[in-house]
């Protein structure tokens, strides 16, 4: 029988893996070995993929993936068949000690996804990164320093994996960070609920003779689901001290950091060296690779070539690209080929299946006498909740709704302190116009610093609600539940499950969003993933989205933003299906996710993130977008002489000296003559000529001059756009009293065959808007691709794709909207 012609809530049996290559070796470090029980939960609303329960957590597979596990009823499986305990092997060696003088220690964080790794990095460190309860938040090496008890710690939180093959980009850093780097001290970092699944990783980093000390992390869950775990035993037993902590609340962390000095120090009693005993068979193959891998100390000073031995068993090319340079690789290899056909013959199973095997057997051995849970065959908390977020038939219309309160919430609670900071830089502006003479410099502060970029930072509000919800989905566990519901139909368009979690993170920002995407096993997907990221809004556009929607649809300003940001998605899965049936065949991975248990999300996590944002987007404004303010400014302030300008001048002169006119007549004369003449030397200026020489190539769009220049601005970063038309638009009116919204509605076209009438009718403002939304992503998000990618061929893609989609979007968009409204 197979697991996916298993009923759900029926449990089962493992009896064998079907398939090869990377899915094979990705579910057996799961847990998905001979012998385990396996549970089936329930499908996604799609009723595919479907969720699992082993080993005390929950998987989603495929349907097409669990075909290709064989399964029998519990009654009818043979335990004398399966995996035998062997316990470990002390070795009469000693770690050498540090001397007395050394006072700084290395230590890496190493642990699955989800385990509170870096929640723990942060508490310990006083650091704040950001935390995310899904795989793939951590995607590179953060580190931190600390000072505390007379030494000097350097935390390095490493990405989270579950084990140490080179099957992701996680693992491979782990792996090579460790052996490269040397930490004096590895924490390993354990999910105190999911303890048996965490050990697998524990024995890989046992295998490579580091010093270890186990944090058993959210041990608070550990209690109150009432599970016994006699840890104090199984560091007798495995030679490592196991520490209970919460890092949620920063409880057992300076135990942990004491250990760790201890054990660094060679004061710890429990530290002993050990190997696990894999049995006969593995044993002496193992001992027979070593052999000849110790003739090469250059690795093995570095690596320990017990390990080396395991993975050259379990097949990793990665470590036989490491030996090819050794004299003696072709010995090496031709030892190890005998023994994996020993192994497989014996076993008749594939050598590196009998190598996972052999770790779970002795994880199962070891929990055996120390490891009790009396609630396992209860349903736990996090299932319950699924049995609602997850349902098959409510689960994609709470989903739905969930981002449409969140894009509801970010737009109408952000208005009220988007109004408070506008009347403050309002204010700022009025005063530093008051104190200070006329001249350049008073415009260069006023017309461009203070408005260009108040113009921007008036949306802050709204970002830090966008980030606040995107937070919480994030550290609560939802994000993954995302993923869950929407495979099926990600699935459809070429997309894997795990491109939904960078998609949603883009909706912040597009470059974590493209950063995230290492996450994923299979270049083809991460390519695909990478270039429809674009599409979905980042936040950097929502301050046009919200002046363009208030200004222009002020009944339906949730429907509109909502709308826009469906548009973007409609044309990323058209795009990802485009290039699935053309550029990127056969690049079918499989859908193996853990779906964490749910977790309350801490105001310090939260706040952390959201002051990350925060700072990155200040940032942003004091560097990227006031270097293009004060450019834009600049070009748009300069030439001061046109041709007509000494005409105006003398029109000036005439109404002052006209006796015929009450001062009010003069001032309203003066005032209009001003305006003409201030629009006459934009028209002339260099960024008006600009403008002018682009506007025919976006005048079928509905697109006068200041909206392709706002546009071209918008290149650096999208928040450009607005302070340029916070530039364009205020020369022309009294910004004391009319505010950006107003001058965009009152704008007229000066000259042509459409002088006087309205420049941003309905119809080109939601021209412009679709613009916004497609057109040439932010020179980091090109840079980034460039970067992720490793070629400028898929950055310039990007680039000329979204740029001519965006024009032929628009033009469609502007002359149907004509034709209907």
């Amino acid at each position: 029988m197979r697991l996916s012609e298993v009923k759900y809530q029926e449990t089962v049996i493992i009896t064998k893996i079907l398939g090869h290559g990377s899915f094979r070796r990705r579910i057996s470090e799961m847990g998905f070995v001979k012998g385990n029980e396996v549970k089936v939960i329930k499908s996604a609303p799609f009723r595919d993929p479907i969720e699992f329960k082993i080993l005390g957590y929950n998987i989603s597979l495929r349907k097409s993936e669990a075909e290709l596990i064989e399964v029998v009823p519990i009654t009818e499986f043979d335990t004398s068949k399966n995996g035998s305990y062997e316990g470990v092997i002390t070795r009469k060696i000693q770690f050498e000690n540090h001397p007395e003088r050394s006072k700084t220690i290395n230590i890496a964080l190493v642990g699955n996804p989800n385990c509170g790794k870096t929640t723990l990095f942060n508490y310990i460190s006083n650091s704040k990164e950001k935390v995310g309860n899904y795989s793939g938040v951590t995607v590179d090496i953060k580190k931190a320093v600390l000072k505390a008890k007379g030494y000097t710690f350097n935390f390095f939180d490493l990405p989270g994996t579950y084990s140490l093959t080179a099957y992701s980009n996680e693992e491979i850093f782990v792996r090579e960070f460790i052996y490269e780097q040397t930490p004096d001290i590895v924490i390993n970092v354990i999910d105190s609920t999911n303890i048996e699944r965490s050990l697998f990783l524990t024995t890989q980093l046992i295998d490579m003779d580091l010093r270890l000390v186990c944090a058993l992390n959210m041990y608070d869950e550990l209690e109150r689901k009432k599970i016994q775990f006699n840890y104090k035993e199984i560091s007798k037993l495995l030679g490592i001290p196991f520490m209970p902590t919460i890092s949620s609340k920063g409880i057992g962390l300076d135990s942990l950091v004491e250990k760790a000095i201890d054990v660094f120090e060679g004061r710890e009693e429990t530290m002993r060296h050990v190997h696990i005993n894999y049995g006969k068979n593995l044993e002496d193959s193992i001992r027979k690779i070593r052999e000849k891998v110790k003739e090469n100390k250059p690795v093995t000073d570095k690596i320990s070539s017990r390990f080396i031995a395991l993975k050259l068993l379990e097949k990793d090319p990665h470590i036989q690209e490491l030996l090819e340079s050794y004299s003696n690789f072709s010995e090496i290899n031709s030892t190890t080929q005998r023994e994996i056909k020993r192994i497989e013959s014996f076993y008749s199973e594939q050598s590196e299946t009998v190598v996972t095997d052999a770790k779970y057997a002795f994880i199962n051995g070891a929990l055996k006498e120390t490891f009790k849970n009396p609630q396992q065959q209860q349903k736990s908390g996090s299932e319950k909740i699924d049995d609602v977020l997850t349902h098959r038939i409510w689960g994609l219309p709470i989903f739905a709704g969930i981002l449409f309160v969140m894009f509801f919430v970010t737009f109408n609670l952000g208005a009220y302190p988007m109004e408070w900071i506008d009347m403050g830089v309002s204010a700022l502006g009025n005063f530093i116009s008051g104190i200070m003479p006329e001249g350049m410099l008073k415009d260069l502060i006023t017309d461009g610093i203070i408005s260009g970029a108040g113009s921007v930072l008036v949306f802050l509000p709204n970002i830090l609600i966008l980030f606040f919800f995107i937070s919480l989905l994030e550290e609560s566990g939802y994000m993954a539940r995302a993923a869950f519901i929407m495979d099926k139909i990600m699935h459809r368009f070429g997309l894997h499950g795990r491109s939904f979690i960078p998609l949603v993170m883009a909706f912040g920002c597009n470059v974590p969003a493209i950063l995230a995407t290492r996450s994923m096993r299979n270049r083809g997907n991460r390519l695909l993933t990478m270039l429809i990221v674009p599409f979905m809004s980042c936040s950097a556009r929502l301050p046009v989205y919200i002046l363009i929607i208030s200004a222009f649809f002020s009944k339906y300003q949730a429907l509109i933003l909502v709308g826009i940001y469906a548009v973007g998605v409609a044309f990323a899965f058209l795009t990802a299906q485009i290039l699935n049936k053309t550029v990127f065949k056969n690049k079918e991975t499989p859908f193996v996710m853990e779906l964490p248990s749910y977790h309350l999300p801490t105001f310090r996590n939260i706040v952390y993130h959201m002051w990350d944002k925060t700072k990155h987007y200040l940032k942003k404004i004091g560097t990227v977008i006031l270097l293009g303010v004060i450019i834009i400014w600049a070009l748009g302030y300069f030439p001061r002489e046109t041709g007509q300008t000494e005409q105006f001048k003398t029109q000036l002169n005439t109404i002052e000296n006209n006796s015929g006119l009450n001062d009010a007549q003069k001032e309203q004369l003066i005032y209009n003559a001003e305006r003409e003449m201030e629009a006459d030397r934009l028209v002339n200026s260099y960024l008006g000529r600009i403008g002018q020489w682009i506007e025919p190539v976006m005048r079928p769009l509905g697109f006068d001059w200041k909206m392709s220049i706002s546009l071209v601005a918008g290149l650096p970063a999208k928040e450009i756009v607005v302070s340029t038309m916070g530039v364009l638009y205020q020369s022309n009116a009294d910004e004391s009293t009319v505010n950006l919204q107003h001058k965009l509605q009152d704008e007229v076209h000066s000259s042509g065959r459409l002088k006087g009438e309205k420049v941003f009718t309905t119809s080109a403002a939601l021209s412009f808007l679709v613009f916004i939304l497609l057109y040439f992503p932010c020179i980091g998000v090109v840079a980034t691709i460039k970067n992720e990618a490793g070629s400028w061929k898929w950055a310039a893609f990007v680039i000329f794709y979204t740029t001519v989609l965006a024009w032929i979007t628009a033009f469609f968009v502007y002359n149907i909207a004509n034709l209907f409204l």
